[in-house]
């Protein structure tokens, strides 16, 4: 039924404006507005909604990935633009907060809305 459909994925935030900033100019990515919602506009044609809700509870898990060539790299150019990143209880992260074993190596952080991001090696 669905086949030939080009799905596409969303989540909430508190506000829209203060996620705008933050995805078109913190993390540099292309973002409309239309009908009080964003889209964000990634690589290879991909979408995702961003809409607002009332009471938003932030996402518990990781929302969106960003697959990297260097994580170093991509860490040390987030945190240049005031992005922090996560420590974890139990996760064997370095001081950066990376996690280098079981799988890639990958870094957690936050939008403003307290939902949680990925950047990671590889993908």
């Amino acid at each position: 039924m669905f086949r030939q459909t080009k799905a596409f994925s969303g989540f909430a935030v508190d506000d829209v404006e203060t996620a705008r900033k933050f995805y078109a100019e913190t993390l540099g990515l292309e973002v409309s507005e239309e009908n009080g919602m964003l889209t964000l506009h990634l690589a290879e044609g991909g979408k995702v909604l961003v809409y607002p809700k009332h009471g938003h509870v932030p996402a518990s898990y990781t929302i969106l990935n960003f697959p990297v060539d260097d994580i170093d790299a991509a860490v040390d150019g987030l945190v240049g633009r005031g992005v922090v990143f996560e420590r974890y209880d139990g996760l064997p992260q370095d001081d950066r907060g990376v996690m280098r074993e079981e799988g890639p190596p990958i870094a957690w952080f936050k939008d403003p809305a307290g939902n949680v991001l990925s950047v990671l090696q590889g993908g």
